[in-house]
């Protein structure tokens, strides 16, 4: 009776098969019973001895009962709980076979049943022995029966057929337990192996850079990743059932479009909640049949500033060398043309000509500064700022030194909110912002707005600079963040793209978005603890 498994380890399906297959015997038991009382000796069972018949019959059933108890409690162990039912069912059984003259009443065939359960339950580990002990019992009991109760000899004939068929039931039942634990251990491994497996692509899509989107052939999301949300800016995994055209309708329509042709090419996708621009790629699920798709999002913002990264390497390096050296002349520039400046005697002409050659000093100085900030943008101190003090003293700042009048900036501050950044950093970036601002607006009362609000995002904070004026151009647009792109005659085009650095520098991220009427840059940094 050794097992495979420890006793405190048996899996609940080796106690529901003892359990139905003792159902089995309170069945037999009571059938045997209420016929006994119903019919009495209408029956040939228990014709020889009707009391024995009746009293074991009882007692069968007595025994099912508290094994019911003991199955429940699973005390004592399993193995002995096997043993005793099957061992009990043998020797009552024989009980009842005796008291109904013998082998020839025909209920040795139950034994048949016991054997089959009972090999099965315990996996082929105990059919010989069972087979074994019920062979004995029933020899002992044909022989009782030849000495003591005259019958013949030629019955031991009958016995040991059925004898023979108790080994070929326990031999069979075996070798389909064998078959039956080597496909259940196999079922095991296969689950084991599916659930790493299902574990181990869990952990590579949420590790992605890419946004991941599983959905079905009606567009309901199944799974994401956390890029997916970051970049769609909505918590999906939250959310059960939740339909791709109720969460970003532009990508549905994408998805629609994508299921009549997959051939299909898509422009990217801008996502009005943070600005950032999409490159979406559909992947089909099913084989020939699709049954849903797997849609990968590239954040085409991040492939431009590798593009920018690359662009600005040798400028970078080149500036850093000969800063000084362009200064210096620029410096020798500047302090002549101011003193021609002061000479008397000169007509319109040549004061326009040296102020022209002053001007484009300054402009000149001013990209050799702006260029030279590009090495300190990752010297970031990030220091946790209450938002509403911080804008009501930048913007009381800002309006004295650009002379603006303070009720031309209005503070939209969704609560108490906390900001994760370099306070100099920050004070740059608005300040740079707000200025571009001021240039494009129509100056009125609360034409630039500074709001502050909670993103989808879990510990997300938006910071959003708008203005009521013309806007960004769409053709001016995909150029915006890029060095040296401006309009103005006067500007160095380095602005929004230090700017943007700083805000990646600081673990944050600075986006346009496309409002009508006006224009909407916007901060996403990290708000709360730092």
């Amino acid at each position: 009776m050794n097992f495979k498994i420890r006793e405190s380890d048996m899996p609940d399906h080796y106690w529901r098969s003892l359990h139905y297959y003792n159902l089995y015997r309170l069945v037999i038991g009571g059938v045997f019973s209420v016929s006994f009382v119903l019919f009495g000796a209408t029956l040939s069972f228990g014709e020889e001895s009707p009391l024995l018949f009746f009293l074991t019959s009882i007692f069968y059933v007595a025994i099912c009962v508290v094994s019911i108890i003991t199955i429940s409690l699973r005390w004592p162990g399993f193995k002995y709980q096997l043993a005793f039912q099957v061992v009990s069912d043998i020797v009552l059984i024989v009980a009842l076979m005796h008291a109904s003259g013998g082998e020839k009443s025909g209920l040795g065939l139950l034994l048949v049943a016991s054997l089959a359960a009972g090999s099965l339950i315990s996996r082929g580990k105990m059919a010989l022995f069972f087979a074994a002990f019920a062979t004995i019992v029933v020899l002992l009991e044909q022989l009782h029966r030849v000495l003591f109760l005259n019958d013949s000899s030629s019955d031991f004939l009958h016995s040991g057929l059925l004898s023979i068929s108790f080994f070929a039931t326990a031999w069979l039942a075996r070798t389909l337990a064998k078959y039956a634990t080597a496909s259940e251990d196999l079922a095991k491994q296969r689950g084991i192996d599916l659930a790493n497996l299902a574990q181990v692509n869990q952990l590579v899509i949420q590790d992605m850079q890419d946004g991941v989107l599983v959905v079905d052939e009606n567009g309901i999301i199944r799974q994401s990743n956390t890029q997916a949300e970051k970049m769609l800016g909505v918590v999906i995994h939250k959310q059960r059932d939740l339909d791709l055209a109720d969460y970003s309708p532009p990508l549905a329509a994408y998805f629609r479009h994508w299921c009549e042709d997959h051939e299909a090419v898509f422009e990217p996708l801008r996502i009005q909640a943070n600005g950032k621009q999409i490159k979406v790629r559909f992947v089909p699920l099913g084989g020939e049949k699709t049954i849903g798709a797997l849609i990968f999002l590239e954040n085409v913002s991040i492939m431009q500033a590798q593009a920018q990264q690359i662009k600005l390497a040798a400028l970078g390096r080149l500036t850093a060398n000969i800063a000084h050296e362009i200064r210096n002349p620029l410096s020798a520039i500047g302090h002549a043309t101011q003193l021609l400046q002061e000479e008397e005697g000169m007509d319109k002409t040549q004061s326009r000509m040296l102020q022209i050659i002053r001007d484009n000093t300054f402009r000149l100085d001013r990209m050799v500064q702006d260029v030279l900030q590009l090495n300190r943008r990752d010297r970031a101190e990030i220091e946790q700022i209450p938002a509403e003090n911080f804008l009501r003293s930048f913007v009381e700042d800002f309006c004295q030194v650009e002379k603006i009048p303070s009720a031309a900036i209005s503070l939209e501050i969704d609560s108490d909110q906390t900001i994760c950044f370099d306070r100099s950093h920050l004070n740059q970036v608005l300040w740079n912002l707000c200025r571009n601002a001021w240039r494009h607006c129509q100056k009125q009362d609360a034409s630039i707005r500074l709001c502050v609000t909670e993103a989808h995002i879990e510990n997300i904070i938006q910071l959003d600079v708008i203005d009521d004026g013309a806007g960004v151009s769409v053709e001016m647009q995909p150029q915006l963040f890029e060095p040296f792109s401006t309009t103005e005659n006067q500007g160095t085009g380095l602005g929004l793209y230090i700017a943007k650095e700083i805000c990646e520098a600081n673990g944050a991220s600075l986006d346009y978005i496309e409002v009508a009427p006006g224009g909407q840059f916007r901060i996403c940094c990290k708000g709360g603890t730092c």
